[in-house]
């Protein structure tokens, strides 16, 4: 029988290639970079293989590293369902768009933890797609187009409608989309503004300002900066609330619709099942 390297080590590797970066990696494990760096480097030794790219800003994990890590994962996961079980605690994890988590989930989620005490609820919000096997992730929403992968069930949550907002002040200034071409619009990573000048028969070149993330193009809206093409449901409170207006009554229908994304066979199904119906009932 092969000798196992140390814990240690193991866990060093398996916490740096989740945040691909020692330092994050060493705030989870509650020692310092440098020990982790360490652990990581003796691994290596031992194993003959190199883990990761030292990149000058994080990590990037090798072809050994990437078929390494994905095992451990899941053989950290399981590790964590047994303490899990054994200790009687329920909890789901949920997998969303940095975005979605700030203008949708967030303000909802209380609902549902007044519902379920007993459960308690991981948001992992990041713009990368998590993985439910090796992030260990129960259940996720996702803005694309149908089908999806034949081993996942995808519910539909919403359709994506994106509608011009702004803040008060600035909407007195429009009263039709060519009018638009006299503001700053606010683009983020769908980048359909030209689609929606194009279908609203407006020509020529638009000023743009363009936002990695959604939520950061509504909250320049709401901050006065121009003009962003939202998804109707993410800036509902909003325009609720009157920080955001819509000054034109024309729509973009898009075939990017929202879905809630699990496997056909979970690992806990008694609790997605619950999370998916608590989703859908929320839109």
């Amino acid at each position: 029988m092969t000798a196992l390297p140390p814990l240690n080590a193991i866990r060093a590797f398996e916490a740096s290639a989740r945040h691909l970066n020692f330092r994050l990696a060493a705030e989870e494990l509650g020692v310092t970079q440098g020990a982790v760096a360490q652990q990581v480097r003796g691994l290596e030794a031992r194993l003959g293989q190199q883990l990761f790219d030292r990149l000058p800003r994080g990590l990037r994990l090798t072809e050994a590293g990437r078929r390494f890590h994905s095992p451990l994962r899941r053989a950290f996961r399981l590790i964590e369902e047994a303490v899990e079980d054994l200790s009687g605690n329920r909890k789901i994890a949920i997998s969303v768009t940095p975005s979605f988590a700030s203008k949708w989930l967030v303000p909802r989620i209380s609902d549902f933890t007044a519902k379920h005490p007993d459960i308690s609820v991981q948001v992992d919000a990041r713009e990368r797609i998590a993985d439910f096997q090796s992030d260990g992730i129960d259940i996720a929403v996702r803005q694309s187009r149908a089908p999806f992968a034949a081993d996942l069930e995808a519910t539909p949550l919403f359709t994506s409608a994106f509608v011009v907002v702004c803040n008060p002040e600035l909407a007195q200034s429009v009263s039709q989309p060519s009018e638009l071409m006299d503001h700053l619009l606010l683009s983020d990573s769908h980048g359909l503004w030209p689609l929606f000048l194009e279908r609203a028969g407006v020509v020529g070149r638009p000023r743009m300002m363009s936002f990695s993330q959604t939520s950061l193009a509504i909250d320049a809206a709401i901050s006065g900066q121009g003009f962003a093409l939202a998804n109707e449901p993410l800036v509902a409170s909003e325009l609720a609330s009157g920080d955001l207006v819509q000054p034109l009554p024309e729509v973009l229908l898009e075939d990017l619709e929202f879905f809630v994304v699990n496997p056909k066979k979970p690992r806990q199904p008694e609790l997605v099942r619950l999370m998916r119906e608590w989703l859908v009932s929320q839109a």
